[in-house]
């Protein structure tokens, strides 16, 4: 599947990669191992160095795709900010002035969600995760879709108003994520949307590493 992705690319001379999935991050050794063994490769994991201090109960259990998130927005927006990651699950990571990780929330995914509601209640499915006419529902999927589409973004409001209170201003509230696109346009207080906030991340910890 790499090889089919980078065929047009030119000859691959440094590999970064995270993976919060032991099973994934197995398999991603075995394969760089075996097929891209003379590239320096750089994975993020306790010990690799970020230049990020966390700041948490125990460091060792925060996961490498928010730390990565963390120097990538610190790098592009300074701090202290906020990252709002949609994905499996929705993190909100937060950054320090200095670019310390200072901790977060997390909460369900959007995704995951829609689907334990499906899967849970015999007359609910999973729906299009679009805009519905309006907030009040005139159908079973319109009324899911309202609750998925505002409600999440009325949470990721709700928790960013929250943090904001305890740590003051912040210099940017970044999105990133699968879900984001869904969700930035009826969020009141994400001001950036980053698409590629991890792999600029990424890039970052490749260069502390191999410099």
């Amino acid at each position: 599947m790499f090889r089919g992705l980078l065929a047009d690319a030119d000859d691959v001379t440094g590999i970064a990669l995270c993976s919060t999935v032991p099973s994934v991050l197995r398999e991603m050794r075995t394969m760089l191992d075996r097929y891209y063994g003379d590239v320096t490769t750089v994975i993020v994991e306790p010990g690799t160095k970020t230049g990020v201090p966390v700041l948490t109960d125990n460091p060792k259990e925060v996961g490498a795709d928010r730390i990565v998130n963390t120097i990538a927005a610190h790098h592009l927006y300074g701090g202290p900010c906020i990252v709002v990651d949609f994905g499996t699950s929705t993190n909100l990571d937060v950054v320090s002035a200095k670019g310390e990780f200072l901790g977060g929330a997390l909460a369900p995914g959007i995704e995951i969600s829609l689907d334990a509601l499906a899967s849970r209640a015999a007359q609910l499915r999973k729906v299009e995760l679009v805009a519905p006419r309006s907030v009040i529902g005139k159908n079973t999927v319109e009324a899911l879709q309202s609750g998925a589409l505002y409600g999440f973004a009325g949470q990721v409001d709700g928790l960013v108003d929250r943090i904001i209170e305890e740590i003051g201003d912040v210099t940017a509230v970044i999105a990133t994520g699968g879900l984001a696109p869904i969700v930035v346009p009826e969020s009141q207080t994400i001001t950036h949307h980053e698409p590629d906030l991890t792999l600029v991340g990424l890039r970052l910890v490749f260069e502390k590493n191999v410099d």
